[in-house]
């Protein structure tokens, strides 16, 4: 992994102007925030900057203002759930650039902190444009982002700051780094994938690359009746993308030359409708009905994944096995992360999982905070997984500097 700073290589920061990128992009309701996790997650930044007596200073975006002003997509709302958060007080600022976040910074003391608003109120944000970044800029004497959820996107606020101040990780984006490195940069092995969702078409590129890198692959979700689809079995009334059969062998052919062992369900608990107290009952996996849908993987499936478990050192897990948020298709999913979870506290496995689905999932059997990392980032945790190259992790590094 490319080497970047964090705030253990920040000497003496006493006032100090400190730009800090988080994610405050959080779930909204009647001008109140409904799940502070993201504030949460970059509390420790904030704090730790705080009480270092540096001036922090924040930038996030909130919505999709399309680079215009947007009093729906203010972030003074937020300010308030920050200051609740962390448990001291959060100035804030109607603009992010110009005479006015330039005055709101002038009037800091050492140690306070200050909210910026929405970067996306300008156009000059989601293009990068380096005019706009300099705007940023002007109000900093360092840079500190700690939004890897936002990394996956070359934005002014994200990407550009990085080249103009010096760069260093915060603590969530230096613990997701650090995670993202033992499950998939250098781990240790065996290592197994856990890859579930709807549709193949969502996850080629995930797929592709994880059979490069992983020694065993779970496939579950909707997504494994389309790779048996191929294989010619019949799935019923299955969501399946039929006409991606040739992919799916595709992905197979590829696994097989790269040694990643495959597994596709044995067993499949179906039913004729997808909602709650169904009547539903397990199969093998080719004796699926004409009439049913599969809707989780049965029993003997839990057990290979249990199995692989049991051999494996690192696991990396996207998407649930089933459909999970309709009872009794949370079963496998439930199951396969309790025991995941029990390996890890034994330190038998390092265990690093995201995406929204998977997030809910592990959260629903109570084992979210067992797990060894698991990431909120969304869109970037899957980028990564795709071995594509975040570009507000690179600019972070030291070759880019």
């Amino acid at each position: 992994m490319a080497q970047f700073r964090t705030l253990d290589d920040l000497a003496d920061i006493t006032g100090k102007r400190v730009l800090v990128r988080v994610d405050l992009n959080v779930p909204v309701k009647d001008g109140a925030v409904t799940d502070t996790t993201r504030i949460e997650r970059v509390a420790p930044t904030i704090t730790e900057l705080s009480d270092k007596r540096a001036r922090v200073v924040l930038l996030a975006h909130f919505g999709r203002p399309k680079g215009k002003p947007d009093p729906e997509a203010s972030l003074e709302p937020i300010a308030y759930a920050v200051e609740s958060v962390i448990d001291r007080p959060v100035h804030f600022a109607p603009d992010c650039i110009g005479e006015t976040a330039k005055n709101a910074v002038a009037q800091m003391e050492d140690g306070d902190i200050l909210l910026l608003e929405n970067t996306r109120f300008h156009p000059g944000e989601e293009k990068n444009d380096p005019a706009f970044a300099k705007a940023l800029a002007e109000n900093g004497d360092i840079y500190v982002n700690d939004a890897f959820s936002a990394a996956h996107r070359a934005h002014a606020s994200t990407e550009g700051l990085a080249h103009l101040l010096p760069a260093y990780a915060g603590r969530t984006m230096q613990a997701e780094l650090e995670a993202l490195e033992k499950g998939l940069g250098n781990p240790a092995r065996p290592v197994l994938a856990i890859v579930g969702g709807a549709k193949v078409s969502t996850k080629i590129d995930l797929l592709s690359n994880l059979v490069k890198k992983v020694d065993a692959l779970v496939i579950g979700g909707g997504m494994a009746n389309t790779f048996l689809a191929a294989q010619g079995k019949a799935v019923g009334k299955s969501l399946c993308e039929h006409d991606l059969a040739d992919t799916a062998k595709a992905i197979l052919l590829d696994a097989a030359s790269a040694g990643c062992a495959v597994i596709l369900p044995l067993d499949a608990v179906v039913a004729r409708a997808f909602e709650a107290g169904a009547e539903s009952w397990t199969v093998d996996i080719d004796s699926v009905p004409e009439d049913a849908m599969i809707l989780d993987v049965g029993p003997k499936t839990v057990e290979k994944v249990r199995e692989w478990l049991r051999r494996a050192h690192t696991l990396v897990w996207n998407g649930p096995l089933g459909a999970f948020e309709v009872e009794p298709f949370d079963n496998a999913t439930i199951a396969a992360a309790r025991y995941a979870a029990d390996r890890t506290r034994e330190g038998l496995l390092v265990s690093v999982a995201g995406g929204g689905d998977t997030v809910a999932a592990l959260n629903k059997a109570g084992v979210a905070e067992d797990l060894t990392y698991v990431s909120t980032a969304g869109g970037a945790f899957l980028e990564w997984m795709e071995g594509k190259t975040l570009p507000g992790v690179a600019a972070l590094s030291a070759d880019a500097r």
